[in-house]
C-alpha cells in the first residue's frame, strides 16, 4: 500500500499512528497463526494497566483474533498465549473469515439477493386473536 494510503486508511492493516506507536513505545510479544502481530506498551499507564494492541496481517477484522489472543488483549492473563497453548485437536476447524457483506455471506431463502421469493405458507399457523 502507498504511503498516502497508509495515512488515510484504517480498514486495511494499521495506520501510520499505530505503526509509529508499535515501533516507538511497543514491544512485540507474539504472532498468531494468521500473521497478526501483538504488542504491549513498555510503560504502564497512570492507572497501572499496560496497553495492548494488535496489528492485523491484512484487513482489520476483529473476528481474525483467535480466542486465546482475544483474552490476552483484554487483560485476562499476563502470559503470552503462545507459551501455554495446547496442541490443536483433530476436530478443530480452520479459521474462516467473517463473510458478512461479501458475496459469500449467508442469504436465506426469501432474501432480496436471492430473488425475494419466500416459500408459500403451509397453513399450519393460526393467528392469535384477543377474542379467542
Amino acid at each position: 500500500m502507498s504511503f498516502l494510503g497508509k495515512i488515510f486508511t484504517w480498514w486495511d492493516g494499521a495506520t501510520i499512528g499505530t505503526l509509529l506507536d508499535s515501533w516507538r513505545t511497543g514491544v512485540h510479544v507474539g504472532t498468531d497463526v494468521q500473521g497478526n502481530k501483538y504488542y504491549r506498551s513498555r510503560k504502564k499507564a497512570a492507572d497501572g494497566r499496560e496497553r495492548r494492541w494488535v496489528i492485523y496481517d491484512g484487513a482489520n477484522d476483529a473476528s481474525r483474533v483467535p480466542a486465546e489472543w482475544h483474552g490476552w488483549l483484554h487483560g485476562a492473563g499476563d502470559d503470552v498465549p503462545e507459551s501455554r497453548l495446547p496442541p490443536p485437536k483433530v476436530w478443530e476447524a480452520e479459521y474462516t473469515p467473517n463473510a458478512t457483506g461479501t458475496a459469500n455471506a449467508y442469504r436465506p431463502q426469501g432474501a432480496l439477493e436471492r430473488g425475494g421469493r419466500r416459500a408459500d405458507a403451509t397453513g399450519d399457523y393460526e393467528a392469535w386473536s384477543p377474542e379467542g
